[in-house]
């Protein structure tokens, strides 16, 4: 015969039983009578026809099939505390941001910037990829990304329908060995023409 399937009220007795330890706490916690918790959990264990629960001293141990079942209801209702969740959020009007990272940009910097889109009145669903500054202007011609935040500007003549705008500015910091810094420190930057320099590479 056909099982007409698990009653998923049984099954959450059965786990809130599982993760009290006891029927009379279980029955504490859902407010119902103990009674009614274990002829619940009789019922499920013959649509399943196995027993989840035995008794051990004055507990309730899970057995094998218990373990099993337990294992699933987690999973079960952990899914439906997200899906809640998730109707919850549905009823917030909020807006998705797509960012392109660009790898040459420091990630403090970015943060920084991306901060006051997240302090906005209305909600912000920002996602980021991070890339080389090319792709990435490609992907935004397309409009598979919002906005770039990048260290340099659209290159000039470039044909793709894309836009500058110069958020802010920052220094950066040069090292040099004592020789070096005093050999380059009169009319500094213009004498770092033609100086060596170790730069970071791909």
């Amino acid at each position: 015969m056909k099982s007409a399937g698990i009653n998923f009220r049984h099954l959450y007795y059965f786990w809130v039983v599982a993760k009290e330890g006891s029927v009379t706490r279980a029955a504490e916690r859902l407010d119902v009578a103990i009674q009614t918790i274990s002829a619940q959990i009789a019922l499920l264990e013959q649509s399943v026809g196995k027993a989840l629960l035995a008794p051990q001293g004055r507990r309730l141990v899970l057995t094998e099939a218990g373990r099993v079942a337990l294992g699933y209801a987690d999973q079960i209702f952990l899914l439906g505390e997200q899906l809640q969740e998730a109707l919850a959020e549905s009823d917030v009007q909020s807006m998705r941001l797509t960012v392109g990272l660009s790898d040459s940009l420091p990630k403090l910097i970015a943060s920084r910037l991306l901060d006051a889109a997240l302090k906005q009145p209305q909600r912000v669903k920002l996602v980021c990829y991070e890339g080389d500054f090319e792709s990435l202007l490609g992907d935004l011609s397309v409009h598979k990304l919002d906005v770039v935040l990048a260290d340099r500007p659209v290159p000039s003549g470039t044909t793709m329908r894309v836009f500058s705008h110069l958020l802010g500015e920052s220094e950066i910091s040069l090292f040099g060995v004592p020789e070096l810094a005093k050999r380059y420190k009169a009319k500094f930057p213009a004498s770092l023409h033609g100086a060596p320099v170790l730069l970071p590479t791909r």
